[in-house]
């Protein structure tokens, strides 16, 4: 399975460096950089002290949704939950969750944000699920690169899961069952209640795979009885 750490728009090499060198501990490999050219800083690869592979490999992109475009399941950090209606997990809570989504999906992505602002809430509105660190203090004191050491030694047994066989055939069970809940809402002309279609979109991510499944007997039953 693809699990990609994406970084959106990091400003200081050091960052990459120390997120590279996280990720290489804890058995993580595939990082993505969004809009940002920092990890060709020399500072990036001294900081990454034996992930150097890592960093040679970032793959880059325009815009996170560039990024996640071949990704079934996405969790975005946040410092507090500013987009409505997502589910908002700690990273102990991730663990079981993704445990299951890692059985019958192909891709699943962890993306940071900008060390000084964070997500937009437009791009916060491409996860599926919400994720932070709780703080004792007011004031969050992790930066970039101690919260991605954070996150990958929370979810490092993941990479050790055995994955179900049927996983290739059925890692695209969300994404089409998005498409075809879109795809109603449009048919019943309820497209444009925004309220309502975040709402069940982003609540789709939260389904088991057996859930997923009985959601599209319905869906195909509904729209069988509209085609009638």
């Amino acid at each position: 399975m693809q699990f990609p750490i994406i970084l959106v728009s990091p400003a200081r090499a050091e960052n990459v460096g120390a997120a590279a060198r996280a990720m290489k501990t804890m058995g993580f490999n595939e990082l993505r950089i969004v809009a940002s050219d920092a990890h060709l800083q020399p500072a990036a690869r001294w900081v990454a002290h034996g992930a150097g592979d890592i960093i040679d490999n970032i793959t880059l992109y325009p815009t996170l949704a560039d990024a996640v475009a071949d990704v079934e399941f996405v969790v975005a950090t946040t410092a507090r939950s500013r987009a409505k209606f997502h589910y908002y997990a700690t990273p102990e809570q991730l663990v079981p969750l993704l445990r299951e989504k890692q059985q019958w999906m192909n891709a699943i992505a962890l993306v940071f944000g900008r060390e000084d602002s964070g997500l937009t809430n437009d791009e916060l509105s491409l996860a599926d699920i919400l994720t932070g660190v709780p703080m004792v203090a007011d004031y969050p004191s992790l930066n970039l690169g101690q919260a991605v050491m954070v996150y990958c030694y929370q979810l490092a047994s993941l990479m050790q899961t055995q994955r179900d066989k049927n996983a290739q055939d059925q890692g695209q069970q969300l994404n089409a069952l998005r498409h075809r809940v879109n795809a109603l809402l449009k048919k019943l002309n309820v497209e444009d209640d925004n309220k309502m279609s975040d709402w069940l979109t982003q609540r789709l991510g939260r389904l088991e795979q057996r859930d997923t499944a009985m959601l599209h007997r319905l869906l195909h039953d509904i729209e069988k009885k509209l085609t009638e």
